[in-house]
């Protein structure tokens, strides 16, 4: 049966100080906070880095998945490549996911806000020096009329190294939310065995989408998505969260730190099957209103 959390379990983890966070003796992650995002995002950018360095002194390919968002520590990571001449032709990258239209199509690729693919041309692969860029064909995007290479490649390649991972405010991981239909009720173990699918957003991930970008205009913001599943991204030997966002993702915080796995929100899987995981956040974000005194006015 799916664990549930409860109003009290939630409100004591809300209510503890951001500064008493490390100190908790049932974290479930390991746990870095920065004073700020940009200096959260250069230690990420360099672990990148060095672990691509590693790998290729080992003889060893590196596989990631990587998400379109947040990119400000490929900025770290690309000036290293290209200053330290750091090879990525063993590198293979399992993108997450990407928009499709209403009718559960992808938007023509280009660098606008419903194409990541077009998103991770532009500010990733486009500003890497072309003698060191990732082979096209290691790229690996998720793709409405081949959903199952992603998952079979992966299972031929030996599964993850690394999962770099932005968490959404109810704790999706890529677009594998909190599924929600009455009628089709998941355990956890078959969620975790999930595939590459098209998925409908849930609401609150567009209310979420459209109040960050578009002045709260819902309508600017595509509904339906493909995306791995978790059976791709639990592969994984390490995940990295990355969590920047402020008031948005100060809950889902105190969750991923101190939840049991529950489809409410679905980064607490990570932890019941990848061995090595850290929660980056920065200040802003790993502190909590809850964890101070709140007046009505």
């Amino acid at each position: 049966m799916d664990f549930k959390i409860s109003r009290e379990e939630l409100y004591r983890w809300c209510s503890i100080p951001w500064q008493d966070l490390e100190k908790q003796p049932d974290l479930k992650t390991k746990l870095v906070i920065k004073e700020d995002r940009a200096s959260m995002m250069k230690i990420i950018g360099n672990m990148m880095a060095d672990e691509v360095i590693q790998h290729n002194a080992e003889g060893k390919l590196t596989k990631w998945v990587l998400p379109a968002g947040p990119t400000d520590e490929y900025d770290i990571f690309i000036d290293r490549v290209n200053k330290e001449r750091i090879s990525l032709k063993n590198l293979w990258v399992f993108h997450m996911d990407d928009f499709l239209d209403w009718e559960g199509r992808p938007f023509p690729v280009g660098d606008t806000y419903e194409s990541l693919e077009g998103t991770m041309n532009a500010c990733f692969y486009g500003r890497i020096d072309p003698e060191l860029n990732v082979p096209e064909n290691q790229r690996i995007w998720t793709r409405i009329n081949d959903l199952d290479y992603p998952d079979n490649l992966c299972q031929e390649l030996g599964g993850i190294d690394t999962l770099w991972a932005g968490v959404g405010c109810k704790g999706l991981v890529a677009f594998c939310e909190p599924p929600r239909r009455y009628s089709c009720r998941l355990s956890i173990e078959e969620y975790a065995n999930s595939k590459t699918r098209v998925v409908d957003l849930n609401e609150d991930t567009i209310v979420a989408l459209s109040q960050r970008t578009f002045g709260g205009c819902y309508d600017r913001v595509p509904p339906k998505a493909v995306t791995l599943g978790f059976k791709t991204m639990l592969s994984a030997k390490r995940a990295v969260y990355m969590i920047a966002t402020g008031s948005w993702k100060q809950t889902v915080v105190r969750v991923a730190l101190f939840s049991e796995p529950t489809l409410e929100y679905p980064v607490t899987l990570l932890p019941k099957y990848i061995p090595d995981v850290t929660l980056f956040c920065n200040v802003d974000t790993a502190d909590h209103p809850m964890s101070h005194e709140i007046k009505g006015w």
